[in-house]
């Protein structure tokens, strides 16, 4: 079978990684790609969300299995669209797309099905939410409703803060929406907990901590996310069963319960505190860099926990994990998340010798002339794994030291709670 990958990222990269490893997939296309995935898959280089000109390169290249790796063309419904052309597409539809692409509904979700999460308001008018906002107690937390690639989100200290935040919001900072959803501030460390479903069954699909802030010691701004490690060490055997049964199952029976199936990654953002998880938020596809961890620590093959779920039978899929833990750290463009420059040279990485155990993956580059050249804020995740995270993460850098590029930011703490 032929299968196809959507998405140009350090996630996709990653994922055309694992499943290039499969024998069985005929032939393996990333669409469009980016310099790392044309080393071992085809790219086609088209626009992912003109839906009807992917369908015909779908069909002239003979793809039968969709992979979507990105949140956007999810919440536009490119599953929908897909399975109308008898074509399956990896992912939830549209409606179920909802939990990720409005945190106002998956807000209502948790209410309505008791799962555990921050106390919030909802507010479309600023004069509703200023009121809201001068009598509430700070931090708060104040998220802007629709997609904002990571960056919609800011915790307050002060009244002025949260009134200035949500003043751009509702100003129309993120295209997406102009709804904002108020939080109380949950206090506790985040860990990143994934399943993949069927709509019914689920299977844990891997933990992970990821560092969303700029700076060492988690300070600065909030990014996609400047690295990331796994396996989670907060998430305990007895504290994952709390996890499964206070949040994931309440949440697909509950999307089943208002006809709303969940297929796919599902992704649950989480505070722990005291052994007691709250729900931060979901995602539903990979993380991105969380994914790039995942798939170099999973033994098994990806397309057949893919298939299981197109078959509806998952619960007879087993993931198997290798021992060694793994990290990745983002090579990010100076000044990112702020303004950044592209376009500057990438030398060095075809001396770096990748393998199983360490992989350079490409988050926003392009080629030109036989060049790699920067092509984004974070453009390249280096990912290892090690028999402890030290030592993967001494690998990382180390590598990351082989790579010249003038503008290169990276963290030098990733992992920093949990390497002494």
């Amino acid at each position: 079978m032929n299968v196809a990958v959507i998405g140009s990222g350090g996630r996709e990269h990653a994922l055309c990684f694992k499943l290039s490893m499969s024998k069985k997939i005929k032939k393996l296309f990333c669409i469009p790609g980016n310099p790392g995935t044309s080393e071992i898959c085809q790219n086609i280089d088209i626009d992912y969300n003109n839906f009807s000109l992917l369908y015909e390169s779908l069909l002239a290249h003979n793809i039968s299995i969709v992979i979507v790796g990105p949140e956007v063309p999810l919440v536009a419904g490119i599953v929908d669209f897909l399975s109308s052309k008898n074509i399956f597409a990896f992912g939830p539809n549209k409606k179920a797309s909802q939990l990720e692409g409005s945190k106002g509904f998956m807000k209502k979700l948790c209410k309505d099905f008791k799962i555990p999460t921050a106390s919030y308001e909802e507010f479309e008018h600023f004069e509703n939410a200023e009121i809201y906002i001068k009598k509430s107690k700070h931090p708060l937390v104040i998220k802007a409703d629709g997609l904002a690639a990571g960056k919609g989100v800011t915790i307050s200290q002060t009244i002025e803060e949260s009134l200035k935040c949500t003043r751009e919001i509702m100003n129309g900072k993120f295209k997406t929406s102009k709804k904002v959803v108020i939080e109380e501030f949950l206090e506790g460390e985040e860990a990143s907990y994934f399943v993949i479903t069927d709509g019914k069954n689920y299977l844990p699909i891997g933990t992970a901590q990821d560092h969303k802030r700029i700076g060492e010691n988690d300070t600065g701004p909030n990014t996609g996310g400047m690295g990331a490690y796994s396996p989670s060490l907060l998430i305990t055997k007895e504290l994952e069963k709390k996890i499964n049964r206070e949040i994931i199952e309440p949440t697909i029976k509950g999307l089943n319960q208002i006809d709303c199936s969940f297929v796919g990654i599902l992704y649950a953002g989480l505070m722990i505190k005291d052994n007691s998880p709250k729900l931060i938020e979901y995602n539903i596809r990979f993380g991105d860099p969380e994914c790039q961890v995942l798939m170099m620590r999973m033994s098994t093959d990806l397309i057949d926990l893919i298939l299981s779920v197109k078959n509806k039978n998952l619960l007879n899929q087993e993931i198997i994990w290798k021992e060694d833990p793994c990290i990745t750290i983002v090579a990010a463009a100076k000044g990112y998340p702020d303004k950044y420059e592209i376009g500057s040279e990438i030398k060095n990485l075809e001396n770096i010798k990748t393998n199983e155990a360490q992989q350079i993956f490409h988050a926003g580059t392009y080629k030109k002339d036989k060049k790699i050249l920067s092509n984004g804020g974070r453009v390249l995740n280096v990912t290892c794994t090690a028999p402890s995270l030290k030592q993967a993460r001494n690998k990382a850098l180390d590598i990351l030291n082989l790579i010249e590029w003038k503008d290169m930011y990276f963290r030098k703490d990733i992992g920093w709670r949990v390497i002494n």
